[in-house]
């Protein structure tokens, strides 16, 4: 419980409209996306404006309270569950973009833009920002770059750190670090922006962000390969691969997950398939068209018992619409959904798709599995009611098993979701103890009172 003379001193600092305290506010920012426990903070901070933010940094760390900087909460590791009687900083209030440079090809924001209106306004520019994680439409860029958030465009154009050009940061004592540029290389001391993403809030709070663009790709184009036998389906995402092709997009759907979407979105996909590839090319027309072909080839001869390509834009949106909506469509199904991403190298996909076949029977549980085929990263969706306490038991082995088969087949345990709280008791099996004493070490240096949104990730050293 913190002294109403703290509490006027933030407003003071802060903003008398910019802090809350009423109990259903509380509860509001007590979870995220993950299906963890809730844990109501003592106060909720929304800075408007970057001093603002740098004073509730500065006031959180002379008081010893814990900071958990929150954007739009869709994080789906348990990155910003708060720590109880700690602070949450909102940063959605600062969502200016500052600049779109279109001589240059960079932009400079607020870390509380939203990723989709971000993408458009660079798009009205005639740029082109690829990151397009499937919270696209309410997360934030600066949630994005502290989870290094990926998207259906990884395979081909990579994730969020790809596009981080520079940052600006408070570091505990409210002191502004700037770390790149705007210009394409940059060599400048230490590669801090490097350090920070994917930091998860645990080194320092973002108020700036430049991120790189790119040109639109001048044609597209997208398919949907069905197929009878989910192997199969795999298998022709490693073919594609191994054929060195390189899609923008190469998304896998099980027949559980379809049939889920289907129902949902109501887009035309085949519920009887056992399996679906979306694909699609982009680039210069002439590659496109040869692309285009080989994998379609490649599809027919790995046993597609049927080749949709998508007749005009508005086709092609409606079904990657319903892609984007497999999380949404599986959610409704069960009063849990836990939603995975353990990763592996490419051509161990079709590996990693039987091993969580194996892993729904063996525990006897609904799992939907859709994902990133192309660059290894599934999404095992496990539906389960965290109520049934020897069914939670169940899910929790699952996901241990899961980890373990990613890992095994020489993959990781996140592409994409971050470590948070979910994966931080994992993150040995992959790492080593070495690495959590050196990030610990890191941590404790520029966090020494540990207020930097702690046991994220790592926990703190003894």
């Amino acid at each position: 419980m913190l002294s109403q003379a703290l509490i006027r001193e933030f407003k003071t600092r802060v903003g008398e409209d910019a802090v809350f305290t009423d109990p259903a506010d509380l509860l509001t920012y007590s979870y995220d996306a993950a299906p963890l426990q809730q844990v109501q903070p003592a106060l909720v901070v929304r800075p408007a404006a970057s001093e603002s933010l740098r004073q509730a940094v500065r006031l959180c760390n002379q008081n010893g309270l814990a900071l958990t900087v929150r954007g739009a909460g869709t994080n789906l590791s348990g990155g910003t569950v708060p720590l109880p009687g700690g602070v949450v900083i909102v940063t959605n209030a600062l969502n200016r973009i500052l600049e779109i440079n279109s001589e240059d090809m960079y932009a400079v924001v607020e870390p509380g833009v939203v990723t989709a209106k971000f993408a458009a306004a660079a798009q009205a520019q005639g740029l082109f920002y690829p990151p397009d994680p499937g919270s696209q439409a309410v997360s934030t860029l600066g949630g994005n770059v502290a989870e290094n958030a990926g998207g259906l465009r990884g395979l081909k154009y990579g994730v969020t750190r790809d596009y981080v050009m520079g940052l600006q940061f408070f570091d505990v004592d409210g002191e502004l670090i700037k770390t790149g540029a705007r210009t394409v290389k940059c060599a400048t001391g230490y590669n801090l922006a490097g350090l920070l993403v994917g930091s998860e809030g645990t080194l320092g709070v973002f108020s700036q962000i430049t991120l790189k663009l790119i040109p639109l790709p001048a044609a597209q184009r997208a398919m949907m390969a069905v197929f009878d036998h989910a192997d199969r389906a795999s298998e022709t995402v490693s073919a594609i691969i191994a054929g060195h092709i390189v899609p923008a997009t190469l998304e896998f759907m099980d027949n559980f997950t379809i049939r889920a979407v289907e129902d949902y979105s109501h887009a035309g996909l085949p519920v009887d398939a056992a399996a679906l590839l979306l694909i699609e090319v982009d680039g210069h027309p002439a590659q496109v068209q040869e692309d285009a072909d080989r994998v379609e080839a490649l599809c027919r001869q790995h046993g597609a018992v049927s080749i949709r390509v998508a007749r005009d834009s508005a086709e092609r949106t409606k079904v990657w619409e319903a892609r984007r909506s497999a999380l949404s469509a599986l959610a409704k199904l069960k009063p849990t959904l836990v939603l995975e991403d353990a990763t592996v190298p490419r051509s161990k996909i079709p590996a990693m798709v039987k091993a969580v076949s194996e892993i729904s029977r063996e525990y006897r549980l609904s799992i939907g599995t859709f994902g990133h085929a192309g660059d290894g990263n599934l999404h095992p969706t496990i539906l389960t009611d965290k109520r049934d306490k020897a069914e939670w038991e169940r899910v929790e082995q699952a996901i241990a098993a899961i980890f373990d088969r990613a890992l095994a087949l020489g993959g990781t345990l996140s592409g994409e979701h971050g470590t948070g709280i979910a994966k931080a008791c994992f993150l040995e099996k992959e790492t080593s103890p070495a690495t959590i004493l050196y990030s610990q070490r890191i941590k404790k240096a520029l966090d020494p009172n540990n207020i930097l949104n702690p046991g994220k990730i790592i926990a703190a050293a003894s």
